[in-house]
């Protein structure tokens, strides 16, 4: 079985996006990040994943790994990412308007009453057409 990222989405309520948001600015990830983050605990814990208040965290020492873990990605690589999700959202939603046009245009097609097809007006000309 391969290992291919698979897309999840599903809506949320403005208040809660922009509580996410705030939450993704605090910690300086994307909201991506934020959601991939949750979902590899998730799946790595089971399910069984509890929130605790980071006030409630005992202390770090250093031997022991931080929770949550920090990976430090460059400021831009997180941006570029963001843009290019935003580029491939602009594009579904370029071909989402195109699908629907082509759609109206087919409706149309099959409700015109009459079509002509040009081959059957070139047979029923009986002498050849040339150019003088």
């Amino acid at each position: 079985m391969g290992n291919k990222n698979k897309t999840v989405s599903f809506r949320v309520n403005e208040d809660a996006f922009e509580t996410l948001r705030e939450i993704a600015e605090e910690r300086d990830l994307s909201l991506s990040a934020v959601f991939r983050d949750y979902v590899d605990m998730l799946v790595a814990h089971d399910g069984q994943v509890a929130v605790v208040p980071e006030h409630e965290l005992p202390e770090e020492s250093d031997d022991d790994p931080s929770f949550p873990p920090t990976v430090e990605v460059p400021k831009s690589f997180v941006r570029e990412h963001e843009r290019l999700e935003l580029e491939a959202e602009h594009l579904r939603e370029q071909l989402d308007e195109h699908k629907r046009y082509v759609d109206q245009l087919r409706e149309q097609l099959s409700q015109d009453e009459e079509v002509i097809n040009l081959e059957e007006l070139d047979g029923e000309r009986e002498e050849p057409y040339h150019l003088g």
